[in-house]
């Protein structure tokens, strides 16, 4: 028996899957690739570190933190991960993290100015000053040209009390940015505080054309004024730092204590019994404002203020001087002897300042 073969018709080939031609098999492979490219560690670091930084300028410092903190699981040696990852822990407040990690890097990393930068301002918020002074230092001596290192280093050396210091490099930071006012200040009550009073009030006479309502500028020069002896501008200078907060109560006591300087016994009454009200344990506005009531001629209401700040500062006299005298004033000899005697007692324990705790002037 013959077999014959058949042709097969055009129909019998439609089920059949030809072998994919050159141009197909490239464009593949090169969508694969690209895909791959995008997802690549590198990749994916440059994003999380624009992303993070992005976030950093935008004041968002949680969104900045966790993503520097992807990028560091990605890539540990980068420096620029590491600084912003150290940034965001420490504006965000995660200063534990902030101190153990800028420790890590400036191991890494010890010629880097920021990092130390950033590790001082970390101690220092968390209030390891000594460690902060030294991370500064550090910072300063690698990079002297940078106007926020000096002004932060002045910031702990100021916290310190190291006023003459801390002058020397608010000076520095002036040279090189002079137009900021807080600098000014903060540069003013250096050399208040280091008895260079006169300068002290050119810089916050400075600072005040700068920002003439930066926030207590008028109260420090009415501070400056009232320590040369200068009552009436302090009490001037006051009364505007009043106006934009008149509410704050050491500014109150210092109004108060300066137009008791001046002799305005009325209106500083007002503002003591204001700043005792905000503040009812400032034993010092207590005490000048029974002062001041006694002076007005109000006995009584002398003697409550006056029992008041001997009892929140029981190891000053000045309240038993001013309370005898108003007890001699109220016709109550035998108190004010007692208070006449307690008086001489803590005189005595006080050979140092003359019997005066504060160094006031009875």
């Amino acid at each position: 028996m013959q077999v014959r073969f058949r042709r097969c018709s055009r129909s019998c080939h439609a089920g059949r899957r030809r072998p994919p031609g050159l141009a197909s098999v490239l464009l593949l492979i090169f969508i694969v690739s690209t895909v791959a490219a995008a997802q690549s560690p590198d990749s994916r670091l440059k994003v999380l570190v624009r992303s993070g930084q992005t976030a950093l300028d935008a004041g968002d410092f949680a969104r900045a933190a966790a993503d520097f903190e992807q990028a560091q699981r990605l890539s540990s040696e980068n420096l620029e991960v590491n600084r912003g990852l150290l940034l965001a822990y420490l504006q965000v407040g995660r200063l534990a993290e902030a101190t153990e990690l800028g420790r890590s890097a400036v191991a890494r990393w010890p010629g880097d100015a920021q990092l130390w930068h950033w590790l001082g301002l970390a101690y220092f918020k968390a209030g390891q000053n000594g460690p902060a002074l030294e991370a500064l230092q550090r910072s300063e001596k690698l990079d002297s040209a940078r106007f926020d290192i000096h002004f932060d280093l002045a910031l702990v050396q100021l916290q310190q009390d190291q006023y003459p210091l801390a002058a020397d490099e608010l000076e520095k930071a002036i040279k090189l940015k002079p137009s900021d006012p807080l600098a000014h200040v903060l540069l003013g009550r250096a050399y208040q505080n280091s008895n260079r009073t006169l300068l002290a009030v050119e810089q916050f006479q400075i600072a005040l054309r700068l920002h003439p309502k930066i926030p207590l500028g008028h109260y420090h020069l009415g501070f400056a004024y009232a320590s040369l002896g200068r009552n009436p501008e302090a009490t001037a200078e006051y009364e505007k730092e009043i106006a934009n907060a008149p509410e704050d109560p050491v500014v109150l006591y210092q109004l108060g204590r300066s137009l008791l300087e001046t002799g305005d016994y009325k209106s500083a009454i007002a503002r003591l019994q204001k700043a005792t009200q905000l503040n009812p344990q400032n034993a010092d506005a207590f005490y000048d404002l029974g002062k001041a009531l006694l002076l007005n001629g109000d006995a009584q209401a002398a003697i409550s203020a006056l029992r008041r700040s001997a009892e929140l500062n029981p190891a000053d006299p000045s309240p038993h001087y001013q309370l005898a005298r108003a007890l001699t004033k109220a016709g109550k000899a035998d108190e004010a002897r007692q208070e006449w005697e307690r008086f001489d007692e803590l005189k005595q324990a006080q050979p140092q300042t003359g019997g005066m705790a504060s160094g006031r002037v009875q």
